[in-house]
């Protein structure tokens, strides 16, 4: 009961921080692993004994497949140099900067101890930029690429991970046998994820039941991710797959209440996620600290020179980007916008993988002698992610403001328009169908059309010159008119609420009732 009592408290304080960090406007990770790192050492409150080897397979693949459906493998195609810059290339280049400077600067770490520690600090986490690209109003095309990167770079850097810890494990490790098992890894992954994403669609098409599909759609990124790690593939790659998969194949215009609920549904497993999982990393920081023991103090200035090592490659890898961006190889947004680049470099938190890679290391290697520099090397990872999620994650926000990187308005309003515009066609088109079919008569189609003229242009103004007297004049109409249909649905969803203790009252009725006006409530907050 101790065990679930300080997850219970992790989860609500968590939750309560990620509203705190809205109105903050600061990351809410930094929040909730602060959170969990007072809470660990409060006396008093048990140390959490959670199994890392199973702490990563159930908290990774939902947070991946919620930021994967939010995606599509559209966006990626579209934005696959600079991801594959990001997350594969600079991941490589992170691994072997921090493997160096760790050789060199502690003798307990061999050279094979020392690449583990890089391929654990060398991925940014999917849920911390997640959670950063989400709230700070970047450019739609920043974001892309920021939320590629934490999507992909697991895949490269939990690979590269296994090979190290194997090569340590075993004593020795073959280059050919590497680059066939990231070869293997990435083929077998990506066919387990296709396969998992066709099966849950062609379950999905035999039940009618939106609750029944969602709940369904909960244990996708489990079974892409077990079934990929059984075939000793990567369960991130097979989970992405898997999400991208059934992203483009919702394609069924009639399912408006699956996407609700689905939807609904995996923002709130989401948000809850995140705020355990911080508080988890959290936790565990204070029992790694304290497994640091007497020699904590001759640890922090290697902790340190760890931490800005891994800033400090990001910052010159985007640096080099930048250069060559402006000879048109690469990322050519980079070239055209150094302050883009200034923003990529500074948003490079750790978190969750990162700390939970260290706290799976295995303790002895194949000849029952300890793993070499395990204490150590745990440590060192921790201070990464402390440094990255409080020292980048506090100023980033700060950064983005004194920069100006932002959305481009107008570019955002034309986007808007013209999807606009592309819904009015279809909506005119389809009415002009129906009354030619005979199935509308030429009055009700007129009026119909007029009303939907009358709302296409009314949202249209809205957005395009929200500072027009007029224009405000009519929003506040709108928002009066709103305003009391608000009220009156809330009048009228008290009432049937009340009727629930009513005898006599059919309850399925009611709950008829009451969805209908919660549909109907959804649908004008979303106008």
């Amino acid at each position: 009961m101790e065990l679930v009592a300080t997850l219970f408290a992790l989860t609500v304080g968590g939750l309560l921080l990620t509203a705190a960090a809205e109105w903050m406007r600061i990351p809410a990770p930094v929040l909730i692993c602060v959170y969990g790192l007072a809470l660990g050492l409060v006396p008093g409150v048990p140390a959490l004994e959670l199994d890392p080897e199973h702490l990563l397979p159930i908290l990774l693949p939902p947070l991946l497949w919620a930021a994967a459906r939010k995606s599509s493998w559209r966006h990626f195609a579209a934005n696959w140099r600079p991801i594959l810059f990001l997350a594969v290339v600079l991941v490589f280049v992170t691994a072997a900067a921090v493997a160096a400077l760790a050789a060199a600067i502690s003798p307990v770490l061999p050279v094979g101890a020392a690449v583990v520690l890089g391929a654990i600090c060398a991925p940014p986490d999917a849920a911390a930029v997640a959670a950063v690209a989400d709230r700070l109003g970047l450019p739609r095309r920043l974001v892309t690429v920021l939320e590629g990167e934490g999507l992909f770079n697991d895949v490269t850097a939990l690979t590269l991970y296994n090979v190290a810890v194997v090569g340590v494990v075993s004593g020795s490790v073959s280059v050919l046998w590497s680059a066939g098992l990231f070869a293997y890894s990435a083929v077998a992954a990506a066919a387990v994820g296709l396969a998992t994403g066709w099966f849950l669609v062609k379950l999905g098409s035999l039940v009618d039941d939106s609750r029944v599909r969602t709940a369904l759609s909960l244990t996708g990124p489990y079974i892409a991710y077990l079934l990929a790690d059984g075939l000793r593939a990567s369960g991130v790659l097979a989970v992405i797959c898997a999400a991208f998969y059934l992203v483009a194949r919702s394609d069924d215009p009639e399912d408006f209440e699956g996407r609700l609920v689905q939807g609904s549904v995996w923002d709130v497993l989401e948000t809850a996620l995140n705020a355990l999982t911080f508080g988890l990393v959290g936790m565990e920081l204070v029992d790694i600290i304290d497994a640091a023991g007497p020699g904590v103090g001759d640890l922090l200035w290697k902790a340190l020179a760890v931490a800005g090592a891994v800033i400090a490659v990001r910052a010159v890898w985007l640096g080099l980007a930048l250069l060559l961006g402006r000879m048109g190889i690469g990322w050519k947004d980079i070239g055209n916008h150094p302050r883009l680049a200034a923003v990529t470099a500074w948003a490079g938190m750790r978190g969750v993988v990162t700390v939970v890679t260290a706290l799976a290391l295995p303790e002895t290697t194949a000849d029952g002698a300890p793993f070499p520099g395990r204490e150590q090397i745990q440590f060192l990872a921790v201070a990464v992610v402390l440094a990255t999620l409080v020292a980048q994650g506090l100023t980033l926000p700060g950064l983005i403001a004194f920069l100006g990187v932002r959305e481009d308005e107008a570019k955002e309003t034309e986007a808007l328009r013209s999807i606009m515009s592309e819904a009015a066609a279809a909506a005119t088109g389809r009415l002009r169908e129906l009354r030619e079919a005979g199935e509308v008569d030429d009055e009700a189609a007129a009026k119909m059309e007029r009303w939907f003229g009358r709302r296409s242009e009314q949202v249209a103004a809205l957005v395009e010159n929200r500072g027009d007297p007029e224009v405000e004049r009519l929003a506040e109409r709108l928002d009066a008119v709103r305003r009391v249909e608000g009220e009156m649905l809330s009048a009228a969803t008290g009432r049937v609420l009340r009727l629930r203790s009513s005898p006599g009252r059919d309850p399925a009725l009611i709950d008829r009732v009451l969805a209908a006006l919660d549909h109907r409530a959804v649908g004008r907050r979303r106008t």
